[in-house]
């Protein structure tokens, strides 16, 4: 079931759309070589309690860490450890959902680990501008399917693989809600967009092939093929005009 966000609702996530985004730009200065993925996880920890919310990953399916941190052929749901240093020409995918009192906000970036390669500039770059392609059809009377159609056809037509596995979603009080957005599939399909729904559309693509696996942990889905991958995502409200981004 989709769920319309009320005025109130609507408001909750807002400001948890502003705490995510404010601390996903603070990680500007903070990712760099030597740095360590704890590390990471241990600043949005501390930065999300700061404003009197809560970073709602932390024990969601026993997930252990406060933010996924994925470093390079790791596509979602890196888990932070101390071990894992950040080295020059890495990138680094961040996926953060804040908490404002039990209304959620869920937004992703991927960073550059001091100077990388054109082709993962090429890469990081792409998702930003499939999400952007894809949003101009999240507005009333499209159809969810529209928004997916979009992605693909960006991130295909430069070159690079579209993840299946995983997917995009409603969100509100519960971090996944009602519709799955999917990063493929042909236009014209699913629920019709309606105002007032909250949806976190997320680009996550491949420099090669699509197939990923679940490591060990149970956690990080990897590439099967090694290539880098990288995710962009926001949080979107949709109004009786252009989407309102709450993560942006």
């Amino acid at each position: 079931m989709i769920i319309i966000k009320s005025r109130q609702e609507i408001e909750l996530m807002r400001e948890a759309g502003k705490v995510t985004s404010l601390i996903l730009r603070e990680l500007n200065d903070v990712i760099k070589p030597g740095i360590s993925t704890l590390d990471i996880d241990s600043f949005v920890e501390r930065r999300v309690k700061d404003f009197g919310m809560i970073a709602a990953e932390k024990g969601y399916c026993g997930y252990p860490a406060s933010v996924c941190v994925s470093v390079n052929d790791e596509v979602v749901h890196g888990i932070p450890t101390k071990d894992r240093i950040l080295v020059e020409g890495d990138i680094v995918s961040i996926d953060l959902v804040v908490d404002n009192q039990g209304y959620m906000a869920d937004a992703a970036r991927t960073y550059a680990v001091g100077k990388i390669s054109d082709k993962a500039k090429h890469l990081i770059e792409t998702a930003e501008k499939a999400f952007f392609k894809g949003i101009e059809f999240a507005k009333v009377g499209y159809r969810i399917s529209d928004i997916s159609n979009a992605i693909q056809t960006t991130v295909e037509g430069e070159g690079f693989g579209v993840i299946r596995d995983f997917v995009g979603h409603g969100i509100g009080n519960d971090m996944h809600e009602d519709p799955q957005i999917p990063n493929y599939g042909r236009p014209g399909r699913g629920p019709r967009i309606q105002e007032g729904m909250t949806l976190a559309i997320e680009p996550m693509i491949t420099e090669g092939d699509y197939e990923v696996d679940v490591l060990l942990d149970d956690w990080t889905a990897v590439t099967v093929d090694g290539g880098l991958s990288a995710h962009y995502e926001n949080t979107v409200l949709i109004t009786d005009g252009e989407p309102e981004l709450l993560t942006l």
